[in-house]
């Protein structure tokens, strides 16, 4: 049981604190509630850019890391399609450093042409070295691109391409930031051996003065119901041909997302999963295979891929794979199976939270959900979930107008 204590500023900040007595150290965890669905088609890896800037200086810290390696500290900070978060952690008798840190970012940053250019330079190296000039980097481009069509899930974090980011321009980046960073659109998390007095004291200091800004109302058209199976080819300089199939699921909040896991635990994760035995190990028709669902907050998607062996043509990998999910969904799964996936499930979520930072990175994103709480409760969501339900929610994910597949092959 992760205990914890939250509360609100009167300019909107979401404010929790967990106490942990038995650790020197103390963790703050900020969550922005944006990400790369917020941005215009047009203007994308917006989010993952900021995630750079925010690095660069603020009104009155010129230099972020600075101050907080001699504090003792270390921090990051990722971006995904729904979420931006910053992380930081240091000895627990230099927790206002945090406060100071972050609290100046969040007031304002140093918006100058220079510190743009220097992070666009920074993040177009990054979109040239992973998806670019690294093999099947580009993969989830054409992949999103194949299976969303209305969302904005159908660009990736980094952006649709170069020229977006290249073209950025500072009135652009300032409107961006005066838009989502704020603290009606952020939560913040301590965590270490603090209490709610404290923390509260903090926060009024450091960030109670800060304007609210204008609350950000999501208005993200739905993705419509795929119709029709979608088809992709590819041809580039790669080791293997390789397949990706998807297939749209529910959102992160729906019933369905919980089973929709659990498939993708028992299917391909792993050597001891269902498609890695049969078609790794036995058959050997791949050399590698994973599945997984992208667990985004708005409607997501169950991905199967893998390398496919040389002399094994993509067509009889793709077959291969239908007919093992063919059996997965016409035969079902055994009890002995579905709690083998829920051990490890369970094992994962008892992992996580061992760490200081993960909790507070989890409450965070468990309060963005709507409730920090589920943090004790989400596994009861996994384990009450029956062999026959699995099977109604495959049978409802693995229809044939529902997948979309790329054949991204080897140049000859």
């Amino acid at each position: 049981m992760v205990h914890f204590e939250k509360f609100l500023l009167d300019n909107g900040l979401r404010v929790i604190v967990h106490h942990d007595a038995a650790t020197p150290m103390a963790a703050m965890n900020i969550l922005y509630d944006v990400g790369a669905r917020d941005e215009e088609q047009g203007r994308t890896g917006f989010a993952h850019l900021f995630e750079h800037l925010m690095f660069g200086g603020s009104i009155n810290i010129e230099d972020y890391d600075e101050p907080l390696q001699m504090a003792g500290g270390e921090n990051n900070a990722y971006t995904t399609n729904d979420v931006t978060n910053y992380y930081i952690q240091l000895p627990l008798k230099n927790l206002e450093t945090a406060f100071w840190l972050e609290s100046d970012r969040m007031l304002s940053l140093a918006f100058t042409p220079k510190s743009l250019d220097v992070q666009k330079k920074v993040v177009c190296e990054e979109f040239k070295e992973h998806y670019l000039n690294k093999p099947y980097g580009d993969a989830w481009h054409k992949m999103r691109e194949l299976a969303y069509k209305v969302h904005p899930y159908r660009w990736p974090t980094i952006g649709q391409d170069l020229e977006q980011i290249e073209t950025a321009k500072l009135d652009d980046v300032k409107a961006f930031f005066s838009k989502h960073y704020n603290p009606t659109n952020a939560i913040l998390c301590v965590a270490g051996n603090v209490t709610v007095e404290q923390v509260r004291t903090l926060a009024e200091q450091w960030f109670g003065s800060i304007p609210a800004g204008a609350k950000y109302v999501r208005n993200i058209a739905p993705e419509p119901a795929q119709t029709e199976a979608r088809f992709m080819e590819t041809v580039a300089d790669v080791p293997l041909d390789a397949l990706y199939k998807c297939w749209h699921i529910s959102n992160r909040l729906s019933p369905n997302y919980y089973p929709a896991d659990l498939i993708t635990e028992i299917l391909g994760s792993g050597q001891s999963s269902r498609l890695y035995r049969r078609l790794v190990k036995e058959d050997q028709i791949f050399s590698s295979i994973s599945a997984y669902q992208t667990g985004s907050l708005d409607a997501g998607l169950v991905v199967v891929e893998g390398k496919v062996r040389a002399g094994i043509t993509l067509e009889a990998a793709d077959q291969a794979v239908a007919d093992e999910l063919g059996r997965f969904v016409s035969e079902g799964i055994t009890d002995a199976e579905l709690q083998k996936a829920k051990n490890k499930i369970e094992a994962m979520i008892a992992f996580e939270d061992m760490t200081l930072l993960n909790r507070a990175n989890n409450l965070a994103f468990y309060e963005l959900l709507g409730d920090a709480g589920l943090i004790n409760s989400d596994w009861n969501r996994y384990n009450e979930v029956t062999a026959e339900r699995l099977q109604a929610c495959a049978q409802q994910i693995f229809k044939t107008t529902n997948c979309n597949t790329l054949y991204y092959r080897k140049s000859k």
